[in-house]
């Protein structure tokens, strides 16, 4: 069996996905044309060729413009189905999701008619794939500790749809101590946390969000890497760090793929995953990020089968689920 031909087999779960991040553009301009918006791009290929960012806040100009035409609970269905059918299609059996909420709320659209659309694609896939999910509501750092604290309270009357609370947008100057009350209301409300951490942001992001923020899980943390210390205590807590290759590269976080840390990773025993983050914009779903940095970092296919088991070890399933999966990864393997 070759390399492409195990990724596409192999069950993996996917846990650093933003739904709005999948957003492509010929679906974008579909529900443009339906709800009478006019997008500032001509055509599908003028909107393709302005997804060439230098960094991450030029991504998230885009990212937040695209999302400006969801306005009702068909948009946000037809956008979760859309990306569902297409991983089911790739082997995914299992997906943890991020939304921004606060995206659409200060554009006026009621948070409840996110969750619905979400929800009811989520519950649609589960029904006809199998394909189990969960929903991590996610909080946007460059805005206020105020307007998080606010959102929280809009989602908790609906807690029984949520796994957990994260934290991503413009990393750079907004630490994650900003938002401590409101990831120690989270924990408080039973749900997990995670946080983009050490994407862009240096390794002191990574101790408060691993300190200060109690995360479960860290998004990216790349530079990590970067301070031996926290290479071990990552590893003695075991939080895994859910990466992102192709995002790496298209975000110039890496110039090249070859010079990823995901092996070196490995090779000192962390707890990492692969992952597409916004697939949309970067080029690829989960299995192009597998393709890829199997390529780049001459991965064999027994590294490949370990990426996929720590996919559902740092899932939040349950250990019986996890044990189900795991275990039939192994059988592939021998």
């Amino acid at each position: 069996m070759t390399k492409k031909e195990f990724i596409h087999r192999v069950p993996k779960a996917e846990l650093h996905l933003h739904i709005e991040g999948t957003f492509e553009p010929e679906l974008m301009f579909a529900i443009a044309h339906r709800n009478n918006i006019q997008l500032e791009y001509a055509s599908v290929d003028e909107l393709k060729q302005a997804y060439q960012f230098a960094n991450l806040q030029e991504f998230l100009d885009i990212y937040y413009a695209g999302a400006g035409v969801l306005l009702y609970e068909q948009d946000f269905y037809d956008l979760t189905r859309a990306y569902f059918d297409r991983i089911h299609a790739q082997g995914v059996v299992h997906a943890e999701i991020f939304f921004d909420p606060q995206t659409h709320t200060d554009r006026g659209v009621a948070f409840e008619t996110v969750l619905k659309g979400i929800t009811r694609a989520m519950d649609d896939v589960r029904e006809q794939y199998g394909l189990s999910s969960g929903l991590i509501l996610s909080i946007l750092r460059h805005l206020s500790e105020e307007s998080a604290l606010r959102t929280l309270d809009e989602a908790l009357p609906f807690k029984q749809y949520f796994i957990g609370v994260g934290l991503d947008s413009s990393e750079l100057g907004h630490p994650p101590v900003k938002f401590k009350r409101v990831f120690e209301r989270a924990r408080a409300e039973g749900l997990k946390t995670l946080a983009h951490a050490g994407e862009e942001g240096p390794p002191a992001y990574v101790w408060e969000a691993i300190d200060l923020l109690g995360v479960d899980r860290l998004d990216h943390g790349n530079r990590s890497m970067e301070d031996d210390r926290l290479v071990a205590e990552l590893i003695r807590r075991k939080i895994a760090l859910t990466l992102c290759p192709l995002s790496n590269l298209k975000l110039q976080v890496v110039s090249d793929l070859r010079q990823h840390p995901l092996k070196r990773m490995m090779e000192r025993g962390m707890l990492v995953t692969v992952n597409s983050d916004d697939p949309a914009y970067f080029g690829g779903y989960l299995n192009e990020n597998y393709e890829a940095i199997a390529e780049a970092l001459e991965l064999s296919i027994d590294e490949i089968g370990q990426l996929a088991v720590n996919s559902f070890e740092a899932s939040f399933l349950s250990a019986a689920e996890k044990a189900s999966w795991t275990g039939k990864i192994e059988a592939m393997l021998q």
